[in-house]
């Protein structure tokens, strides 16, 4: 099985699209609550309809009991834009302002985003990276857990 997915050296190489997109995952990440871990993720969404819609980790004193960024993003979607499509997700992780690390998505939240891609019919572009340099870009979240699972599997 082929994995389909580009590298990008710095945030410089991206289009401006998925520029601002990044940006607002960082913007996001900026307000993550992580007293415990200190490690701080923010996610952005592009819709079909044109809005950004951001969210982050959130953590709390029965740590690691908490919610992921990209969990967090995708479920208020769900909630509050049920009929629109995913177009484009970013997510942008560290500890601290100097990580170049791309960081993927845990097993959850992978889980998550594809089942989500298949309930909407539709691929999800997926940008990942740490505060700064390299990007990592799929162009469906199916490419990221290939041997997934869903209802047909229950």
């Amino acid at each position: 099985m082929k994995v389909k997915y580009e590298e990008y050296s710095t945030w410089n190489e991206l289009s401006k699209d998925d520029l601002l997109l990044v940006n607002k995952a960082k913007e996001a990440r900026n307000l993550a609550y992580a007293n415990y871990s200190k490690f701080k993720v923010g996610a952005a969404i592009l819709l079909d309809n044109g809005i950004i819609l951001t969210g982050n980790n959130q953590e709390n004193a029965a740590y690691p009991s908490g919610l992921c960024a990209e969990r967090t993003a995708i479920f208020y979607t769900i909630a509050n834009y049920p009929s629109s499509k995913i177009i484009r997700m970013a997510v942008v992780a560290g500890k601290d302002d100097t990580n170049s690390i791309p960081i993927s998505p845990c097993g959850a939240c992978r889980q998550v985003l594809l089942e989500y891609e298949h309930r909407q019919k539709k691929p999800i572009e997926f940008l990942f990276t740490g505060m700064k340099g390299k990007v990592i870009k799929f162009f469906q979240c199916a490419d990221f857990l290939p041997f997934f699972f869903d209802e047909n599997s229950l």
